[in-house]
């Protein structure tokens, strides 16, 4: 029960290679999450957002905070990859970036947040070749080559991993 909370749409797996539609997909994915997350959290009231989707878990406000940070990340991720060669990338803790002060804040600014940069994204990604996808960086904790075809379909799943967080909490609270 713990691992179906904590991956309520199963873990991500990369694939070696993706068709033209999945990309797409992808990018549609990633396109619609901020109208999805907005809608997924319209009227919730202080104590629905300072609840956790699970048990040890982040709670709703957290989650927002976190996919704008990790989103933005991963932006910076494909800007460093696409100029220049194989970068070592910068990791940074989620944990602990979830405990900073402004993550007790409104989730609405990070709700804006996400629309604009999600625009900003998107474009990007539209205008990758299929040779800019094949571009990697270096993850410098696992020294594994992350190629952009894959992050982005990492983030495609990320999108909808912590959406369904919240749509499954929101299920289980039985909340409107």
């Amino acid at each position: 029960m713990i691992e179906e909370l904590q991956y309520p749409i199963g873990k991500f797996v990369a694939q070696e290679a993706y068709s033209h539609d999945e990309l797409a997909n992808f990018i549609e994915r990633i396109a619609s999450l901020p109208s999805r997350l907005q809608q997924a959290i319209n009227n919730f009231s202080d104590k629905q957002l300072d609840t956790p989707y699970r048990e040890g878990g982040w709670t709703v406000r957290q989650l927002i905070h976190h996919i704008a940070d990790s989103h933005l990340n991963a932006y910076i991720r494909f800007k460093w990859t696409l100029t220049e060669d194989s970068p070592v990338i910068k990791a940074y803790n989620e944990k602990i970036w979830a405990t900073t002060p402004e993550v007790s804040g409104d989730p609405q600014l990070s709700l804006d947040l996400l629309k604009a940069h999600h625009r900003k994204w998107v474009e990007l990604l539209k205008a990758l070749s299929p040779a800019d996808l094949e571009k990697y960086f270096v993850h410098p904790e696992t020294k594994r080559q992350v190629k952009l075809k894959n992050l982005m379909g990492l983030y495609a799943w990320h999108s909808d991993h912590h959406l369904a967080h919240i749509t499954k909490l929101k299920e289980r609270m039985n909340w409107k």
